[in-house]
């Protein structure tokens, strides 16, 4: 049984999304010059940024999402409330697979996953759409 997570707040929402531009803003893409920014809120009310690091090695580089996430874990998080994703372009900018399997780590299936372009938010998922039938901790419990 999952518990779902509280919602978040208008301002909890608007401090992801300054976090995640500036984070966006930051971001190394000498490469693809495609800059992405995350921010998770975590069960503590504490906003944790992340920004894209490529390599020239391109499996190498890491995923904002991933860097937001380590963040978290770093500051003693354990549990993501909500993510935000920012990035350019016309289309959404929604986490690769992988960052969806991270996140799956650390948040619920209720969990929001905010979309964003530099002006604002343009879509809200759960994480259970972005990621249906999911494997996740709890399938590695012992019984």
């Amino acid at each position: 049984m999952t518990i779902a997570a509280p919602p978040i707040t208008d301002a909890e929402r608007e401090a992801l999304l300054r976090a995640a531009i500036d984070a966006m803003a930051r971001a190394y893409a000498p490469y693809s010059n495609f800059q992405v920014g995350a921010a998770v809120l975590d069960e503590q009310g504490r906003i944790h940024p992340g920004c894209n690091v490529e390599n020239a090695a391109y499996p190498q580089g890491v995923c904002a999402e991933g860097g937001a996430l380590s963040a978290m874990v770093l500051a003693g998080g354990r549990r993501a409330r909500a993510v935000l994703v920012v990035g350019r372009g016309e289309g959404l900018v929604t986490p690769c697979g992988g960052c969806r399997q991270k996140i799956r780590e650390f948040a619920t299936p209720d969990t929001p996953v905010l979309i964003a372009g530099p002006q604002g938010v343009r879509a809200t998922f759960s994480l259970d759409a972005l990621l249906p039938h999911s494997f996740g901790p709890e399938h590695l419990q012992k019984a």
